[in-house]
């Protein structure tokens, strides 16, 4: 099986996600806060000031400053020489996941539907080029990085990046497609845009994707859409499955229905909450 990339390794802070010319209302030392709490990952958990300065291209007193207020306000620890984060700093994300609509709405339905069809069922939202996980609920291990809420991996090639890829406009579209690092994570892996395009307009056409092993070897994937009330997608929903036990064509057949059913069930439920 080919090494699917984490994604997760800090980015020098001149290519962090802020906007090419910021306007007065851009605060830099904060952009600066959010790029050394993004160095720290789990290939390099812990980091010495020098390592951290490195990572963010800031100068070691820039770095230093940042780091000593996140130890004030408890998101970071220093034993000796090594910063590291705290679990306070997941009050971050969770403050995001709690915000969502589905966030405990969907979790009972992907259970149901995991237990039905005996395979791992995620749910992951679009940030940029990449889909991030947001609920997960995992049978057998079947691919060789381990998923978990917040894991990231790119939209291209994954059914939910494809269902979520499929509500963007055209000239959206285009810009994301553009921005992503298209490789080829097998032999399977689509790299051509306009090919990509054709594939994103079918999925939006059709309503739902799969995906055949492109993003690893074996792994195969089937998404369906969450809606909220106004009918725009704000989250996709998938089951994992390995080639081994069923072709593409086989969990089409046996999932898809179940699948779309469970989605539009959140659907319906986010559609209550307004």
């Amino acid at each position: 099986m080919s090494k699917v990339p984490t994604e997760t390794q800090a980015v020098p802070a001149s290519e962090t996600d802020a906007p090419d010319k910021p306007g007065d209302s851009y605060v830099q030392s904060f952009a600066r806060g959010l790029a050394v709490i993004r160095a720290f990952n789990a290939e390099r958990p812990e980091q010495t000031l020098t390592d951290v300065a490195s990572a963010t291209g800031l100068t070691r007193a820039g770095a230093r400053r940042i780091l000593l207020t996140l130890q004030t306000l408890g998101y970071v620890e220093a034993e000796g020489r090594l910063f590291r984060l705290t679990p306070k700093i997941l009050d971050l994300g969770f403050a995001y996941l709690t915000s969502m609509p589905f966030w405990n709405l969907a979790e009972p339905f992907m259970e149901e539907l995991s237990a039905q069809v005996h395979e791992s069922c995620s749910a992951a939202v679009l940030d940029r080029t990449e889909i991030v996980y947001v609920l997960r609920v995992p049978t057998h291990k079947i691919m060789t990085i381990n998923l978990s809420i917040g894991s990231r991996l790119p939209a291209y090639c994954t059914s939910m990046g494809r269902v979520l890829l499929s509500a963007l406009d055209e000239a959206t579209l285009d810009a994301t497609l553009d921005a992503s690092r298209i490789t080829a994570h097998t032999p399977r892996t689509i790299t051509d845009k306009d090919e990509l395009k054709k594939v994103i307009a079918q999925v939006r056409t059709q309503g739902w994707a799969v995906v055949d092993q492109e993003l690893e070897g074996g792994l195969i994937s089937l998404s369906a859409p969450i809606r909220n009330r106004r009918g725009q997608i704000i989250a996709a929903m998938n089951i994992s499955g390995n080639a081994q036990r069923n072709s593409a064509k086989q969990m089409v057949k046996a999932f898809l229905e179940p699948l779309q059913k469970a989605a539009q069930s959140v659907s319906n439920m986010v559609a209550l909450r307004g």
